[in-house]
């Protein structure tokens, strides 16, 4: 039988890593600020895009399972970024900053042995923290795939 708290590990791991897929850290950083807000040809979105939404989807999906104050957005509208670039290198920077500080936050959500991860959340009747974790890890993994095409596509991918 595997323990509560290598469950819990293994949990994190998904959530950091993926078992599955390759890590956004990885990457990340392998796209040149200046083609971030590109479109290759075919694609609805940039790199920043898809970025900007995982992260989005993420900090929203926090809020959920810890904040009194949440309040439901407006899907898809909030969700997407109003443009294919961030507004400055620095608007950039931000954005991966919030993504790994909330990621941490799930990671210390999960590692807290007082939350229980199948009760449920603050905000929901019927959705548990396990529920929302495995959203998060889902959600990230198949927006990941779409980060690496069009990293391929702008020439830049080197993994």
């Amino acid at each position: 039988m595997i323990s509560e708290k290598a469950t819990r590990e293994q949990l994190v791991k998904h959530l950091e890593d993926g078992l599955a897929y390759v890590s956004i850290d990885s990457f990340l950083d392998g796209v040149p600020f200046e083609l971030i807000g590109e479109r290759p040809p075919g694609l609805p979105y940039s790199f920043y895009e898809v970025f900007f939404h995982i992260a989005f989807a993420q900090k929203d999906i926090l809020e959920y399972i810890s904040s009194e104050n949440y309040k439901e957005r407006n899907w898809p509208v909030d969700y997407w970024p109003d443009s294919s670039e961030p507004e400055n290198e620095e608007a950039w920077e931000d954005l991966k900053f919030d993504y790994f500080e909330d990621r941490k936050k799930l990671k210390d959500l999960i590692l807290d042995e007082n939350n229980d991860l199948t009760k449920t959340v603050l905000n929901s009747d019927e959705h548990s923290l396990l529920r929302e974790i495995f959203l998060v890890v889902e959600h990230t993994a198949y927006h990941t795939g779409q980060l690496l095409i069009i990293q391929r596509l702008l020439g830049v991918y080197d993994n």
